[in-house]
């Protein structure tokens, strides 16, 4: 089969690589689709290699058909329509995935849609809900509202009841992302964050959640305006990686700093995680409550050209690489 490998040059080179060989509790899938993710670009890099155990070309999440089945599987059969969360080996034709890191496409959605499901809703997921408990009726800050990542979120925290604050870098960015749903979005080029959200502690509307991709200087001057008992969810540091905490806020406020990364959770978390989308974020996407929002589909011979929309930072969306036709 075919992956695509990074040179010396760090160029990316669509080249024949081994076949997978599926174990016992394995499945193999023919991918159709692969979504892009910011890890990729790392990876690239060689700052943010697979998991021990995980084919060494790049590719966290896809959609396609279950070809061949472990002998101990027995929830899935050869034709059924798949996602899965993987910790590398997606920009290829096909790949072997544990048979919990599998689950159905939802009803109506294309390859291309399904294939940016598992990695961002599963972090947005285990981000907002698990770590951050989350419930309806609460508010959470997402900041970079244009990015991938935020584009699942938003809808996500929406659709099961929360109030969503968001911040970019212009206006013209706040119209775009718009019809994600948002019901602030700060232009953190003329607005302060940290005085919105004082703003908002004031107006009786707390940030109770943030997943934060962001961090930096921000971070530690948002803090004291959290809700009481507010959890500030560190997933990134975009923005810089040292910042200043007022602990008097932290401590009279039972404030939680947490720190929380998808990629380094156990299998058997990760298969929680999965199975918790499917039971409470599936049917949100199946009755258009929550839509996957893609903003560009490439071929996989086109991958330094999807990387380089995510260096440049342009999409609003998924960015999803085509490897076969449906």
């Amino acid at each position: 089969m075919k992956a695509i490998l990074v040179n010396d040059n760090r160029d990316l080179v669509w080249t024949d690589v081994p076949d997978p060989v599926i174990k016992e509790d394995e499945v193999l899938v023919k991918i159709h689709a692969a979504a892009l993710n910011r890890a990729d670009l790392l990876q690239r890099q060689g700052k943010y290699p697979s998991p021990a155990g995980c084919p060494e070309w790049m590719g966290l999440e896809i959609a396609g058909v279950i070809e061949q089945i472990g002998k101990k599987v027995t929830d899935w059969q050869v034709g059924d329509r798949v996602c899965a969360l993987l910790g590398g080996g997606g920009y290829a034709e096909y790949v072997s995935v544990k048979h919990d890191m599998l689950m159905p496409i939802p009803k109506g959605l294309s390859m291309v849609e399904a294939a940016a499901l598992p990695e961002a809703y599963a972090t947005s997921y285990l981000n907002l809900f698990i770590e951050g408990h989350l419930e309806a009726g609460q508010t959470a800050f997402i900041p970079a509202g244009a990015s991938g990542l935020a584009s699942v979120a938003i809808p996500m925290a929406k659709a099961l009841g929360a109030r969503v604050i968001t911040s970019v870098l212009s206006d013209e960015i706040a119209q775009k992302i718009a019809p994600l749903g948002a019901d602030v979005i700060i232009n953190s080029n003329t607005q302060c964050v940290e005085a919105v959200l004082k703003a908002e502690e004031e107006n009786g509307t707390p940030v109770n959640v943030s997943m934060d991709c962001l961090s930096g200087e921000t971070l530690g001057k948002s803090l004291p305006y959290m809700a009481r008992g507010g959890y500030w969810i560190v997933i990134s540091t975009l923005a810089g990686i040292e910042t200043t905490v007022q602990l008097r806020p932290l401590l009279t406020k039972g404030l939680h700093l947490v720190g929380s990364m998808l990629r380094n959770r156990t299998p058997a978390f990760k298969a929680y995680i999965l199975s918790e989308l499917v039971k409470n974020v599936w049917p949100k996407i199946e009755d258009g409550s929550i839509k996957p929002s893609i903003y560009r589909t490439l071929p996989i011979t086109s991958a330094a050209e999807a990387h380089a929309i995510l260096e440049r930072g342009e999409n609003v969306g998924k960015v999803v690489l085509s490897v076969c036709e449906e």
